[in-house]
């Protein structure tokens, strides 16, 4: 359906806001000791983040319902990411609660040099939801190939970043887990120019999702399978990884001049 004119206008309002920090401040004058909403009392989680030990700075990385900020937590430099739940649209809201819950989980139990590492806390402050990690200094793989000219990577650097890559994924379906939108957006560089595969918002265990269909990823990194909604495994994950081969070796976003949905 059409977003309606109240979801349209709940958006620009969204956008116009300079931090969504100060939702979080707001949030934590309405709870006591900054540790959970009146929703969280009497259950509290043991990732829950501590809000009075959080200080957040500028935004370098958006997607359509988050943003990344810079942060400091106990004293450690770390990434916030803010996830924006739909006050209005209420499938929508049950959609990224889940995504949350499910990237929270992974996060706090894998442990690989090329996953992002130390899970630190997360916060549900309705309608802003956050999630503590560490900071990667370089941002996304697709921000560093934004900077280069076409084809202009050495076949050494295209290997040791392909490495990074393969083996973070080869340790995630060790451990049974289907990552489902992998893409140069969704993998990080710290200051070794390590690469470490994040967001794992769509993940899955592959013994719980094996018959899922709909579409999880992103368009222009997606299995034919998972497009046409059919049954899939991870050898979707192979797939999206082959596209980002592609872009390691031309530097280029794939199915340039097309639309998500045309490629």
């Amino acid at each position: 359906p059409w977003p309606s004119e109240a979801d349209d206008m709940e958006k620009k309002r969204w956008d116009s806001m300079e931090s969504w920090s100060m939702l979080l401040d707001t949030a934590m004058g309405a709870s006591s000791g900054g540790e959970g909403s009146s929703r969280d009392s009497g259950r509290r989680e043991e990732w829950m983040a501590d809000l009075s030990h959080l200080f957040i700075g500028n935004k370098f990385a958006a997607g359509a319902n988050s943003r990344i900020y810079r942060g400091i937590y106990k004293q450690r430099a770390v990434a916030v990411k803010m996830v924006r739940i739909p006050e209005r649209d209420e499938a929508r809201r049950a959609v990224l609660e889940d995504q949350f819950n499910s990237e929270v989980a992974f996060l706090s139990r894998l442990y690989h040099p090329n996953i992002v590492q130390q899970f630190i806390a997360a916060c549900k402050k309705p309608p802003v939801y956050c999630i503590i990690t560490e900071y990667m200094s370089q941002g996304t793989l697709r921000m560093y190939l934004n900077k280069k000219d076409p084809y202009s990577l050495s076949p050494e650097t295209i290997l040791k970043l392909a490495l990074d890559i393969s083996r973070g994924m080869e340790y995630l379906h060790a451990q049974g887990v289907m990552h489902r939108d992998l893409k140069s957006q969704n993998l990080l560089l710290n200051d070794e120019m390590r690469v470490k595969v994040a967001d794992f918002g769509t993940s899955c265990l592959e013994t719980r999702c094996q018959a899922t269909k709909g579409n999880k990823g992103t368009y222009r990194w997606m299995a034919p399978e998972m497009i046409k909604e059919k049954p899939y495994t991870r050898k979707v994950d192979v797939y999206s990884f082959g596209i980002v081969l592609w872009e390691l070796t031309t530097c280029l976003l794939p199915f340039q001049g097309m639309t998500p949905v045309q490629a």
